[in-house]
């Protein structure tokens, strides 16, 4: 979405900000939507009830706790951790944007591992926040370890995902140590798909050792609440007084903080979705795999332990993110103009039927646009 201010707004407008865009979702409606990694499966009825019921008692007229201590006690049970350690987030969106505001400004640097999520650049724009980048390899989309390192011992923050959105892949955890080891600074690690990988990958298990870590995660993804808007920091207690100062005022609402409570109360009834999605996955990628075999060169597509995946469709990936909306209404995100992902489009893993119809018609535009 690109926007152009007004003689008047760029006359009033703070230097920095002049150019500053929307972050775009590239929404358009369609039949099946597999662009936003959101899980298609939703909220499971039985939870789906319970929540209605907590949103139906919630109060109204009351402001929220403005800590979510609720819910902040069922995280830190859950983790492993103490309540002193966790944060809730409106979103994960705003985890992000609190570490920039709190610990970058003008004169700091943090350092970011693209291509990866577009927020972490535009948060950094809007709070003055220089960006260093070291870019993943082109063919992998995995991180240069010993450069990424390297770059750390001069930035003030740093934030890598993990799963990496869009790319799938994990950061290693030996990785996430080191960086915390040479960062003078915070090191972020966006967990916001972590529930979708292998047991024993989440950086949770290095916070003992390395007390600039902030791992951040959210109800958005795996527990099917991306309209609940709730996220959560786990962190050292100390980096956690400061989210605590630097917050909006009653942030997460109070039907917010039930929704989520419930959900997390309730998480194993997630896991059959979970499980799923996981094999779904596995299923998807092996049969994109197939079809782009033969076609044109450097088609591909990439492992994930994420609900996505990431695949390259060598001059045409635009073309075929259009055909698929306007001829077959599916919807999937076109990153080709990104840095770094030159003809690539993000496809989100649905249920298996909206998995089939994306099949069949990627199937179709493929042999029509790459053979």
């Amino acid at each position: 979405m690109m926007i152009e201010l007004s003689e008047r707004m760029r006359a009033l407008v703070q230097s920095h900000l002049v150019d500053a865009e929307p972050y775009d979702p590239m929404f358009s409606p369609t039949r099946i939507n597999l662009s936003a990694n959101e899980n298609t499966y939703g909220i499971p009825a039985a939870v789906r009830a319970h929540i209605d019921e907590a949103l139906a008692q919630a109060t109204l007229n009351r402001y929220p706790d403005a800590m979510s201590n609720d819910l902040r006690d069922e995280i830190a049970a859950w983790h492993g951790v103490r309540r002193e350690q966790v944060c809730v987030c409106n979103g994960g969106d705003e985890g992000i944007f609190n570490l920039l505001l709190a610990f970058g400004g003008a004169g700091r640097t943090v350092l970011t591992c693209p291509p990866d999520f577009s927020e972490y650049a535009q948060f950094a724009q809007l709070l003055q926040t220089s960006v260093a980048t070291v870019f993943r390899d082109p063919e992998t989309m995995l991180p240069d370890g010993p450069a990424l390192v390297e770059a750390a011992r001069k930035a003030n923050l740093a934030i890598v995902t993990s799963p990496n959105n869009p790319t799938g892949d994990l950061m290693p955890l030996d990785l996430v140590a080191a960086l915390c080891d040479a960062c003078p600074g915070l090191v972020m690690v966006d967990e916001a798909y972590m529930e979708f990988a292998e047991p024993g990958a989440s950086a949770i298990a290095l916070l003992d050792e390395h007390p600039n870590l902030v791992v951040l995660r959210t109800f958005s993804k795996a527990f099917g609440e991306a309209g609940v808007r709730c996220g959560y920091i786990i962190a050292a207690p100390d980096v956690i007084d400061v989210y605590a100062a630097v917050r909006q005022i009653y942030s997460v609402n109070v039907l917010s903080q039930a929704a989520a409570l419930v959900a997390l109360r309730e998480r194993a009834a997630f896991d059959k979705a979970i499980a799923t999605i996981k094999r779904e996955r596995e299923r998807v990628y092996t049969s994109i795999e197939q079809l782009l075999a033969g076609t044109a060169a450097g088609a591909r597509v990439w492992p994930s332990s994420g609900n996505f995946l990431l695949v390259r469709l060598p001059g045409c990936a635009s073309r075929i993110r259009t055909r698929l909306r306007d001829e077959y209404s599916i919807l999937v995100r076109d990153f080709s103009a990104a840095p770094g992902l030159a003809d690539c489009l993000r496809i989100t893993i649905g249920m298996p039927a909206e998995n089939d119809e994306v099949l069949a018609a990627l199937g179709a535009l493929v042999k029509e646009e790459l053979a």
